[in-house]
């Protein structure tokens, strides 16, 4: 069978099961895991599906992946996005951090920050900070989504606005090329604008997966960012508008080894 072949039989058992594993694939083809993992890729880069731990998935425009497979998705670039965005927040300020597996990877990179602030409505970075003890933590009320420990709702957005921040680190499920930062609940966009609006100064932190997925809800543009942290360069139209914006914008790599 060719390339070719393999992967159109992918994609249609990927829309047949909703998910391929790469272990699946390799026995049902007779290949290497490595080739599965190739083909895989190829399929993600022309947006025809989502890698996940193991496998992929089906991409979305209506619903979001499940929070298990985002937190295996890109954590190495989650990591040093964490890192590059750690490294521009001072100790001894007030933040928030949102929902969003990323935004959980920033909390990791700030447990050596001493005398801050966080604000969260996500029980995770709450839980992650536990571990800092030179972190203050309040965590904002809300309705609970079980699936991902996150708060949202008219509660959080009206506890939220009882707050001024230095600093928020959003995240967000998908971006559009000119530069709108969309999501899939719109409770929980309701409670991202909010964030904004109550921040000194906003960072978005979202790799480079995000630039190929859609989501049908919008939290506003990337215009109203003081620095946007991804792992990837940005698409030619989404570039330009940063730089005419004034968005600071940092390609965070892997982090070298010792």
């Amino acid at each position: 069978m060719s390339q070719s072949e393999r992967l159109r039989e992918i994609q249609i058992m990927a829309r047949r099961d909703g998910r391929v594993s790469v272990d699946g694939l390799a026995a049902h083809f007779g290949v290497t895991l490595q080739t599965i993992r190739r083909d895989l890729t190829e399929l993600a880069d022309h947006g025809k599906l989502q890698r996940v731990h193991g496998g992929a998935i089906l991409p979305s425009s209506v619903a979001n992946i499940g929070y298990q497979d985002r937190r295996d998705l890109n954590e190495a670039a989650k990591a040093a996005i964490a890192e590059a965005v750690a490294r521009d927040i001072p100790n001894s300020c007030s933040i928030f951090l949102n929902i969003g597996t990323s935004t959980e990877a920033v909390a990791r990179a700030l447990l050596g920050h001493r005398d801050i602030l966080v604000l969260t409505n996500n029980l995770n970075v709450a839980n992650i900070l536990i571990d800092n003890p030179y972190c203050e933590i309040i965590v904002v009320g809300g309705l609970l989504r079980r699936a991902d420990g996150g708060l949202v709702g008219a509660v959080t957005m009206q506890a939220i606005s009882q707050f001024k921040f230095d600093l928020a680190v959003i995240s967000c499920s998908a971006l559009d090329e000119d530069g709108d930062m969309l999501d899939f609940d719109i409770q929980e966009v309701g409670v991202s604008q909010t964030i904004l609006k109550q921040a000194r100064r906003s960072f978005l932190v979202a790799d480079q997966s995000k630039f190929r997925r859609r989501a049908p809800m919008r939290i506003g543009s990337l215009a109203q960012m003081d620095g946007f942290y991804t792992d990837a360069d940005l698409p030619v139209a989404m570039a330009n508008a940063c730089r005419s914006w004034g968005t600071n914008v940092c390609i965070a790599g892997p982090q070298p080894g010792p």
